[in-house]
């Protein structure tokens, strides 16, 4: 008797989205902790570190439900590529409680180091949980962040798009989700100063959140008082719609029809004409 196909419903949905967003903090948060409380590692350990958390977190839940593990590629995802926009509220909830529930146990396994480093819980190691403009220390102002996240997360959008599309040049092989790791490698090696490149709602509040709650009183303010938590909420939104709108209007349209290719196989002249026609 032929095996029968399992379909997860929208709890099974919900589950991967936690245990995916889960993953990627695990990774992003501890590899902060550690350079930021220990002094072991530097940028490039962190960059890369997110970078494989992606990767994982995508491998874990990419089956399940697509592994968006991002409000922004939700939304981005409900505006432009039919994602059902009931499940919006839903896949960003179960993201939130993900980086929620990943960055306690983070803030639980390094409860020495970090008391060591910074006594009083401060700025110094607020960082670890929750971006900041300027990473806490550079002349970036509040504007300044939200525009580099807006930035950012078009980046990011427009790229995971252009990956992803089986009428474009997806990778094979099941590569996407490390494709889509060194991409988030890319954006913190080029996009990390101005805001530390939270461009993800989730990954910025859930760990947030955790800190305010486990000693960190001013996790919701910067260096300078000003009440940052909403710009990596709202900006990434914005930026993932933008980056999406612009690979739908200067690619995704002039493709041809995924049904008329082989996976992988290069769009050709004729194709492109046919599908114009």
């Amino acid at each position: 008797m032929a095996a029968r196909l399992k379909i997860p419903g929208l709890w099974g949905e919900l589950a991967a989205e936690f245990a995916g967003t889960m993953i990627l903090i695990l990774f992003g948060v501890g590899v902060v902790a550690q350079v930021a409380g220990a002094e072991i590692g530097d940028h490039d350990s962190i960059a890369w570190s997110w970078g494989l958390g992606v990767m994982l977190g995508v491998y874990v839940a990419g089956r399940i439900s697509g592994a968006h593990l991002n409000p922004a590629v939700t939304i981005a995802l409900a505006v432009f590529k039919g994602f059902e926009w009931r499940k919006v509220a839903p896949y960003s909830i179960a993201q939130f409680l993900g980086a929620f529930v990943a960055a306690l146990l983070v803030r639980w396994n390094y409860t020495e180091v970090l008391h060591a480093a910074d006594p009083g819980l401060t700025i110094k190691t607020q960082g670890v949980f929750s971006t900041l403009p300027g990473n806490g220390t550079l002349p970036v102002g509040e504007w300044g962040a939200f525009r580099d996240q807006i930035i950012g997360t078009a980046i990011l959008l427009f790229l995971i798009l252009a990956i992803t599309d089986a009428a474009n040049t997806p990778p094979s092989a099941n590569l996407a989700p490390f494709i889509i790791g060194l991409l988030v490698v890319g954006i913190g090696m080029a996009w990390g100063t101005n805001a530390g490149y939270a461009i993800n709602p989730a990954r910025d509040f859930g760990p947030r959140l955790a800190s305010f709650l486990t000693g960190y009183g001013g996790a919701f303010r910067d260096q300078t008082g000003y009440l940052y938590f909403w710009i990596p909420i709202v900006a990434p939104i914005i930026g993932g719609v933008i980056g999406a709108g612009l690979y739908q209007a200067l690619i995704g349209r002039f493709l041809p029809s995924a049904a008329t290719q082989e996976p992988g196989e290069l769009p050709t002249t004729e194709k492109l004409e046919a599908n114009r026609g």
